[in-house]
């Protein structure tokens, strides 16, 4: 490691990774396995192809807005844009999430991240995603990490009679994530892997945590926490701590 916490390489960090001989994985996706947020772009990309009514998309165009001014958190602004797909099959709904990573996110996966899950499937790693973003675009994503989608938490809603409905799940976020891990998977985590403050809760439970391109928020609490510090290629570090 750097001086501040940070790997100096690629092989650094996967030798890393592998010397603690981790068994249970899990990774946030948005910002750890991938740039960017997947979970914001389909809600555009969905109301611009029309996948979900103009009525019911007008409304949250709004809600937004205002989620992006801080007035709407991130649980219910997560929770409504999964719900304003009722009445949408669901199989329209996961190829629109296929389509979707396939056109926008697929070009933003981090290499070096797709090399470490592969690296830990092969020595016997059970891998996990837990996501804010909603199941449709997550599964599509993390099949090429070799995660399957019965391994996927992530934003969902109830299915009746092959159609979304509006009656919420899970939305995991924050402490979310770690009531997920708890109530799905059940087992204590060897290494976890966020990018963000919304990871901070599932990050203190691992034996091994690792902050992944981490925003402001975690990069902070990561240095202070002395947490293990990864860049992925193609990113940059937002700052230095002494």
């Amino acid at each position: 490691m750097t001086r501040r916490g940070s790997y100096a390489n690629t092989s650094q960090f996967h030798e890393a990774v592998a010397a603690v001989r981790p068994t249970l994985a899990v990774f946030d996706c948005d910002g750890t396995l991938w740039a960017g947020d997947s979970g914001r772009d389909f809600f555009y990309w969905e109301i611009e192809r029309g996948v979900v009514s103009r009525e019911a998309a007008e409304p949250m165009l709004e809600r937004y807005r205002l989620y992006d001014l801080g007035e709407v958190d991130e649980y219910t602004m997560c929770a409504e844009m999964v719900a304003m797909n009722r009445g949408v099959p669901i199989a329209d709904l996961t190829r629109a999430g296929q389509q979707f990573f396939d056109e926008v996110v697929s070009a933003r996966v981090f290499p070096d991240m797709l090399a470490l899950t592969r690296q830990l499937t092969e020595s016997g790693c059970e891998l996990w995603a837990v996501s804010s973003t909603n199941n449709w675009v997550v599964e599509a994503g993390v099949a090429r990490f070799g995660i399957p989608a019965e391994r996927v938490l992530a934003a969902c809603v109830r299915i009746q009679d092959g159609l979304a409905t509006d009656e919420i799940v899970r939305v995991p976020t924050g402490e979310l994530k770690t009531t997920a891990i708890r109530e799905v998977i059940g087992r204590d985590v060897d290494g976890v892997f966020g990018n963000s403050v919304h990871d901070q809760a599932m990050l203190e439970i691992a034996r091994y945590p690792f902050a992944i391109n981490p925003n402001p928020d975690l990069l902070e609490i990561a240095t202070y926490r002395e947490w293990p510090i990864y860049w992925p290629d193609g990113t940059t570090p937002l700052r230095s701590f002494p």
